[in-house]
C-alpha cells in the first residue's frame, strides 16, 4: 500500500452526473475502507453560489442514492468534514483568482493539489489556462500539482495534438493524467499479471501457437437518449479508439522491464506504435460497420437507430469491427479482430484467443481457446480436447473454468482505483500522450473514409448476432466470431 501525501482534490463539475454517480461515492468508499489520507480535503467547484451546509446536504443525497442499504454514520461524519465548496461563476473575471485565494491562503487545504476536470471537452484547455494564469499548477516548495482530463482526449489526431500543445505549455507530462476508466478495471489490470506470472501462458503467447485474437465489447442496450452525441461520435471513436485498443495493448505488449508506471506505459506505447496502418484502399477487407435496425431484445420490441435519431441519412455506425496486424516478431501474421456493438444478442466484454490446430487431428475436433472474461463475469477459461470414455477413439471439448473474482474479494469501482492512483502519483493506468496519438493515428483514416462514404450502412436487427457480412474481414474461412463463453451454448 503506497503512502499518500496530504493533499487536496479539486473537483470541477462537482454537481454533474459523473461526480454524483462515481466520484463522490467512490471517494466515500475509499474513506470507508481506510484508503484516504487523514489530511485529504475535497474542494468542489461549481457554477452556483451555494452555502457549505447546502453543498454537504447535496453530497448526502448523492451517497443516499448510491448506497441504498445505508452506510456507517461515523465514516459519513469524517467524510463530510473533508468537503468544501467554491463557487466559480463563468461570468466572473476574478473566479480563478478567488479560487487561488481560497486554496493557497486558507490553511485548511494541503498544498499537494490534484484537479479533476469533469467538464465539457471544449473546456479542458481553457480551465488549464486559467489555473496556470493564477499560478495554481506550478510545482514548488516540494509540492505536486496534477490535472485529470476526462475522455475523450481530442476527437481525432489533430485535435488531440492541439489540446496537448495547449496544456503542455503549463504542465509537464508527469502532471497530466488522461483518464480512461477501463484501465481502472481490476479484470483489465489482471491481464498483465496472468500473462507474465504464469509459466504455462507466456511461452505460447506468440504467432507460433496462436491462430488469431478477438477483443470484443458488445451491449444489448441501444444509444438511449445519447442519440445526438452518438451521431457525432460513432462506435469506432466511442469504444474501439480508446477502451478496446487499450485492452489490445495489454494483451499484446512485451513484458515490461518492471511494473513501475514508466515500465508499463513504455511497453504499451511500443506495441500500439507497432500496429500496421489500416490500408484505406482495401478498407472493406479490414473494417466493417453497421447500424441496428428495429428488433427484439429480451422479448421487447425496440426501434432502430435511424428511427431513434430521426434522420434516415446518418451513416454513423453502432457496430464497428477492425482487423489489425502487429508488425513485430511475436505477432507477425496473427490477425487481431476487435469489435464493438450496441443492441447485439448478448452483453459481454472479453478477450478470445484461438490456438492453431494441434499436430494430431481426430474427427474434425475443435481448436483450443483461451478466453479472458472482463465483464460481466471476470474469469479465465481454457477449452481443450479430451477423450470420450468408451471403446471408440473420439474427443470432445472440455473446459477449465476459473473465476478471477471470488467470494469475499473487494468490489472496487474503476474510478475508485483511478482516484487512488491519482493521489499516489501512479499514472500507469492513465494514458500517455504517445498512446493517445497512436490510437487516433490508427483510427482516423477509417473514420474519415466512413464519413465520406454516404451509402446507406448495413442494417442488423436489434437483438441479433453479428451481421453475416461482417465476416468479410476474416483471414480464413474457418474463423468465426466467438460468442458466449458458456460451454454447451452455441459458440459460433
Amino acid at each position: 500500500m503506497s503512502k499518500i501525501d496530504p493533499c487536496t482534490l479539486v473537483l470541477f463539475g462537482a454537481s454533474g452526473n459523473l461526480s454524483r454517480v462515481k466520484l463522490m461515492p467512490g471517494l466515500f468508499r475509499l474513506d470507508s475502507i481506510g484508503r484516504l489520507p487523514a489530511e485529504l480535503k475535497i474542494l468542489s467547484v461549481g457554477r452556483q453560489d451555494i452555502s457549505l451546509a447546502a453543498w454537504r446536504d447535496e453530497i448526502k443525497s448523492m451517497l443516499d442514492a448510491k448506497f441504498k442499504k445505508g452506510y456507517d454514520p461515523k465514516v459519513f461524519e469524517r467524510f463530510i468534514a473533508r468537503n468544501y465548496y467554491h463557487a466559480n461563476p463563468p461570468n466572473d473575471p476574478d473566479a480563478f483568482k478567488n479560487l487561488r485565494a481560497k486554496l493557497v491562503f486558507d490553511t485548511v487545504f494541503p498544498q499537494n493539489i490534484a484537479y479533476f476536470l469533469s467538464v465539457r471537452p471544449v473546456d479542458f484547455a481553457p480551465v488549464v489556462d486559467q489555473l496556470a494564469e493564477v499560478g495554481l499548477v506550478t510545482e514548488k516548495d516540494g509540492h505536486w500539482r496534477r490535472v485529470v482530463i476526462e475522455k475523450p482526449f481530442g476527437t481525432d489526431l489533430p485535435s488531440a495534438q492541439e489540446l496537448q500543445k495547449s496544456i503542455s505549455k503549463h504542465l509537464k507530462e508527469s502532471q497530466i493524467y488522461r483518464i480512461d476508466h477501463y484501465l481502472g478495471k481490476s479484470a483489465l489490470q489482471n491481464i498483465l499479471l496472468q500473462r507474465f506470472t504464469n509459466t504455462i501462458l507466456e511461452p505460447i503467447w506468440n504467432n507460433q501457437y496462436i491462430d488469431h485474437v478477438q477483443i470484443t465489447n458488445t451491449e444489448m442496450l441501444g444509444v438511449g437518449d445519447r442519440t445526438q452525441f452518438y451521431d457525432s461520435t460513432g462506435a469506432l471513436r466511442d469504444m474501439l479508439q480508446s477502451h478496446i485498443l487499450q485492452t489490445l495493448a495489454l494483451t499484446a505488449m512485451e513484458q515490461p522491464k518492471d511494473l513501475t508506471p514508466e515500465g508499463v506505459r513504455d511497453a504499451k506505447i511500443k506495441v500500439l506504435e507497432e500496429i500496421r496502418p489500416i490500408p484505406v484502399n482495401e478498407l472493406d477487407k479490414y473494417a466493417f460497420r453497421a447500424q441496428y435496425a428495429a428488433g427484439e431484445v429480451n422479448g421487447e420490441r425496440v426501434p432502430g437507430y435511424l428511427e431513434e435519431l430521426g434522420d434516415s441519412s446518418s451513416v454513423v455506425e453502432t457496430y464497428a469491427a477492425l482487423k489489425l496486424f502487429i508488425d513485430n516478431p511475436r505477432w507477425k501474421g496473427v490477425p487481431f479482430y476487435i469489435r464493438t456493438a450496441k443492441r447485439l444478442h448478448e452483453a459481454d466484454t472479453r478477450i478470445s484467443i484461438r490456438f492453431k490446430k494441434a499436430p494430431m487431428q481426430i474427427n474434425d475436433q475443435d481448436q483450443n481457446w483461451l478466453i479472458i472474461g472482463i465483464q460481466p463475469r471476470e474469469c479465465i477459461k481454457m477449452e481443450i480436447q479430451s477423450k470420450i470414455p468408451g471403446l471408440d477413439i473420439k474427443t470432445r471439448t472440455i473446459q477449465l473454468d476459473a473465476a478471477n473474482r471470488q467470494e469475499g474479494d473487494d468490489t472496487v469501482d474503476a474510478y475508485e482505483a483511478l482516484l487512488l492512483n491519482l493521489m499516489e502519483g501512479d499514472n500507469s493506468n492513465y494514458l500517455h500522450i504517445s498512446e493517445a496519438e497512436a490510437q487516433w493515428r490508427l483510427v482516423d483514416p477509417v473514420v474519415k473514409a466512413w464519413a465520406e462514404n454516404r451509402k446507406p450502412v448495413h442494417q442488423y436487427p436489434a437483438g441479433s448476432r453479428d451481421p453475416e457480412a461482417s465476416k468479410v474481414i476474416f483471414e480464413a474461412e474457418d474463423q468465426f466470431w466467438r460468442y458466449s463463453i458458456e460451454l454447451g451454448g452455441d459458440k459460433h
